[in-house]
This record gives C-alpha cells, structure tokens and sequence, in this order.
C-alpha cells in the first residue's frame, strides 16, 4: 500500500521540491515503489481528478470511511475503477477493504458522470479525458458538456536521415497516415488517429497527434525516429554546418537530440557537395559523466559515431581556443537555463480533490459507535486538511519565494550563459554559432545576445548577429522574432535604433501553448566577418565589467522526454572566431 501512500506524498509535495513532476519523482532516492508505476499513478489519477472528485463526493466514501483522506480516496478510485489491474493492495489491507466495499456506489456514480457528459461508452470518456479535457463539467455548454485546454502540443518526429530517409518512412512506418496541410488537424485528434504533418520550417519533421507514441515502433528502435521538438531542432538547422566550417562542437550536448541532427545536417551538405572524403568531426563536450553515458547512447543509436567524437566528464569552458580544436569553426552553444520554456514544467499538475462534508444527501451512514471508533485512528499519511483544494506542481521558477530571489537566479544563469558565449567568440577559426535556450525570459535571451556583440572580443574579431535575410530558409520564413524590455537593460545601452531592430531581427523565438505547436524557446545566430572588425558604438555593458554571480553548470534533468521529454537539459553551444590577434593584448585581455 505504500505506492498510494507515496503518491499521496508527490501530490501534497509538502518538501516545496522544485523542477518538473518527472524529475521529482526519478531523483527522490528513497522510494520504495518503481518510479515509472508511481509516475503514471499520479499523472492518470491527476487527469481523471475532476471526475472522481465528484464521483467520490456523491458515493459517500469520506464520510463513511474515515481512514481514508480525499488523496487517497482519490487515487484508490482511480485504480479500483479504470485500472486494469485494480487496487494494487493484498486482498485483506484494511485501505482496500475500504474502498471496495463501497465498489458498487463509486461504480454507478462514475456511469452517472459519464452520461451527464454524453458519453455512451467508457473508452470515448477515456480519450475526451486524454485529450486534455480537466473532467469538469461545463455549465456553458461546452462540448459533450466537459472543458478541454484550447492548445494541445502535438507529437514532433524527426526522422533520422542518417538511417532512413523521409521518402522511406512515409512508405513504411507511416504508410497508413493520411497527411494534412494544416497542424490543427493533427492536434485536434486523439492519439491513436493515423493522421501526419510535414513540417514547412524544419525538413524532416513530421507532426503527429498529442500523445501518439511510436515508442515500440521498429524505426523508432532502430534510431531511424527521433522524439524531438520543433523548436529543439532550430539551432542546428540554423547553423547550416558546410563543409567549409571545418570541424563542429557541440557544447552542452547530453541527451544528445541536437547533436545527432547536427551530425546528420553534416552528413546531408558534405554529400551535397560531393566532397564525403573530406573528415569533419562534432566534437561533443558534456561535463556530467552520467549524462554523458546517455549521450553516448543517443549517438550510437542515431548512428552518428562516425562522425561524433565524445568528450564525456570535460566541460567546454576549459577547452583553450588557441591551443585546441584548431579546424573548429562552428559551435553550437544550448547552455544551462532556467527551463521555463519547457511544456509541462509550469503547465500546472491540477488535482481536484473531493471535500468529505460535500456528499449526497441520500448517502447513509455507519453506526455512531462505529464512527467514534474510526475516529480515534490516526490518518494513514500526515497531509494537508481534507477540503476542497487544487494542488500544483509549480515550475522550478515558482518555488522561489519573490521576484528578487527570480531575478537573482536569472542574473546568475544570464552570467554564466555570457561567459559560454563569449568563450565560443574565442576560437580562432570558428565562422559561426548559434545560440539557444527553452527560457522565456528577456534576460536569458535577448539581454545575453547584446551584452556578448558588446563585449570586447565580440568587436575585436568582427562578430555580429546572423541578419534575417541571411538565414536558411525555413528560420527566414519564421514570423516570430527578439523582443525588447528597455527596463531590464538600463541606462548602459546606447546602441542605435535601426541596429537594435536588425540584431532582433535576427533572434528567433517560440513561444508555448500557440497554435504552431512548440514549447518556449530562444536562438539566435552569429557570424563573424571575413574582412575584420565591424565598428560599433559602445552598447549594453560587456562581460569584463559586469560583477555577475556565476551559476554552477548542472544542466537539465530531462523530462521530456518528450524526451519523454526534462529533464533539466543539458545544452551545446556553436561559435566562431576570426584571425590571430597580437597575443600579448590576449593575454592582457584574459588576465
């Protein structure tokens, strides 16, 4: 009975634990029941919770069984109703013997739930409930009489080219889907709906109802199928790694998603230009050694070990530019953040719980020597009081306690981002990086772009922001672009106001919970100019005169994953640098 206890536990999250429910649950070291088990427990009862809230509350069942609390009640209905398996429970626990005795009362109130929302079958209930819907019935006459969430997060495939092909997967693995031109058509279906979308930003990538899972699919075994979402595949398309760039890094790569597409991004243009004797290596740096092992994995899979070469325990900022990596001229930079673009992390957990003193008024009641019996027993597991109440799983961002403790942390993240930036500008050969994060926040993205063209080495060596008109097409044709939040800047910016719009112009933003289907995400790209420094005014305050606070690089934890999706995720980081500069002014600078 301890996994409903421990579930009771997660849900009252009485520790304030930050970060995603996945991670809370996968790192907690004392737990005595199978993380996934319990990680489903709480999801499936959770969604189902606006429906047996009510189907408890008429049945009666608090009041009458006073050993149970509304979690528990909740959670052991969930179980005894719509799990295959029932009551996970020896036959004679005194927790299961009071939920089943009341079996039949709990059944016929959730029928009657189920028909009130014009359901006439369990399984058509079952996929409205998956379909986002809270279970709550609608007085405004919404459809079928429950409210669904208005945007659903489609399922992003990117199809493995150095597998398979798209042209193959359509005639196989998707052989019997039929395709749409619109991405609404595939989120509006349920998960089982044969019904695919071809992305017209990123190539390769397909679009697939929310929750279909291609998990024991053979393409999917086999690394030709890659969970990945749309705006996660933005860096390394928009790096557009040539043959020309030489070799490539990848600097926060762990689990390895945005390496893999960059190996095969690499693979597709050397071939294209005919040039497949000439060697390029991804140098793919990830510090945390446990990490590492996956992403060593994820590459071995995708068949990208040829051209991937593994610096597994080796953080990227010790790597020296002048004296390593000589033919590097690309990086890819997706460092550590605050996480708060990432769908789910802050999409509330919402558990209705039923209030014991809201039951039917026809309801019967036990003996009163039988109630005071029971009501000297002490709860099964210390939680909050039994009223009515929603409970949340709150982002990592909103366990701070205030907006200074926030804004601190981001001051922290935005310092240590800007020292990989600007240590990527280091590299003498590097032509290009992109920069990304899954933050929505101004100081994470935009802030950090115009305080790295400000820094000295930025101007030094001629780096600038890659401009629209010069990106790869699909990033060209992506409408949503940087924005600017003069308050957070200050008086220290002074950059003109045709080069501001041009370098936000440049940065490109996703946004979650909108009709294109992604979650929260920020890149923008640079380049450095062949012929030498570009003359700027002095703009936002560089590096060298900032007293930031650096926040230790863990990186994400992965929930996702989507991937199955973070996690708290792990990042790479691309960068370019120009020609050999007097080394004495260097070594003034670095000192």
């Amino acid at each position: 009975m301890s996994l409903y206890y421990e579930a009771a536990s997660v849900l009252t999250n009485a520790e304030k634990a930050g970060g995603s429910l996945k991670s809370r649950i996968y790192n907690k070291k004392d737990l005595k029941n199978n993380p996934a088990q319990l990680f489903a427990l709480v999801t499936e009862a959770s969604k189902w919770s606006g429906v047996l809230k009510e189907v408890v509350e008429r049945s009666g069942v608090l009041k009458d069984e006073r050993k149970l609390t509304p979690i528990l009640a909740l959670l052991l209905t969930h179980d005894l109703l719509l799990s295959k398996r029932g009551v996970t429970a020896p036959a004679t626990h005194a927790l299961k013997l009071a939920i089943t005795r009341h079996k039949a009362r709990l059944n016929a109130e959730f029928i009657k739930a189920r028909l009130r929302q014009s359901f006439s079958t369990l399984q058509a209930f079952r996929e409205h409930i998956n379909s986002g819907s809270d279970g709550t019935e609608d007085t405004a006459g919404g459809h079928n009489g429950a409210q669904t969430t208005s945007v659903q997060h489609p399922r992003w495939i990117r199809i493995n080219t150095l597998r398979t092909t798209l042209e193959a997967q359509l005639n196989t693995t998707f052989s019997e889907y039929l395709q749409t031109n619109t991405l609404a058509d595939v989120v509006s279906e349920s998960s089982t709906a044969k019904l695919l979308y071809l992305d017209p930003h990123i190539p390769n990538l397909i679009a697939l109802p929310p929750k279909a899972d291609l998990s024991r699919s053979v393409a999917y075994a086999s690394g030709e199928l890659i969970f990945q979402d749309k705006a996660s595949c933005f860096p390394a398309y928009l790096i557009d790694p040539t043959v020309e760039d030489g070799d490539v890094i990848d600097a926060c790569a762990a689990p390895g998603n945005k390496t893999t597409h960059l190996a095969a991004i690499l693979c597709e243009r050397r071939n294209d230009a005919a040039e497949s004797g000439q060697k390029q290596t991804i140098f793919a740096y990830e510090r945390d050694k446990r990490r590492a092992d996956t992403l060593e994995k994820m590459v071995k899979l995708a068949g990208a070990d040829k051209v991937v070469k593994l610096k597994g325990g080796q953080d990227f900022l010790t790597a020296n530019p002048e004296t390593e990596m000589s033919r590097v001229g690309a990086l890819l930079l997706d460092p550590s953040c605050s996480g708060s673009g990432i769908v789910g992390r802050d999409d509330s957990l919402k558990v209705f719980l039923p209030d014991p003193k809201a039951v039917d008024s026809t309801t019967t009641s036990r003996s009163k020597s039988k109630k005071r019996k029971r009501q000297q027993a002490a709860p099964a597991v210390p939680l909050p009081e039994s009223t009515p109440a929603e409970i949340e799983e709150l982002p990592e961002d909103n366990t701070l306690k205030d907006a200074a403790a926030l804004e601190n942390r981001l001051t922290a993240l935005s310092g240590f981002q800007l020292r990989i930036l600007t240590h990527a500008m280091r590299f003498p050969a590097a032509r290009k990086i992109t920069y990304s994060t899954c933050s929505i926040h101004f100081e994470e993205n935009e802030l950090v772009v115009f305080r790295a063209l400000a820094s000295p080495i930025a101007k030094e060596r001629g780096w600038r922001i890659l401009r629209r008109s010069d990106q790869v097409h699909g990033m060209k044709k992506w409408e949503r672009r940087g924005v600017w939040e003069a308050e957070k800047v200050g008086n220290k910016e002074s950059m003109g106001e045709e080069e501001r719009r041009n370098v936000l112009e440049g940065c490109i933003r996703c946004e979650k919970g909108t009709e294109k289907g992604t979650m929260g995400f920020f890149v923008a790209g640079f380049v450095k100019d062949s012929d030498g420094p570009v003359p700027t005014n002095e703009t936002i305050e560089s590096p060298e005169n900032q007293d930031t606070e650096e926040e230790e690089w863990l990186g994400f934890s992965e929930d996702e994953v989507q991937e199955p999706e973070k996690k708290m995720r792990v990042n790479h980081s691309v960068a370019g640098s120009p020609t050999t500069k007097n080394k004495n002014i260097k070594k003034k600078r670095n000192r």
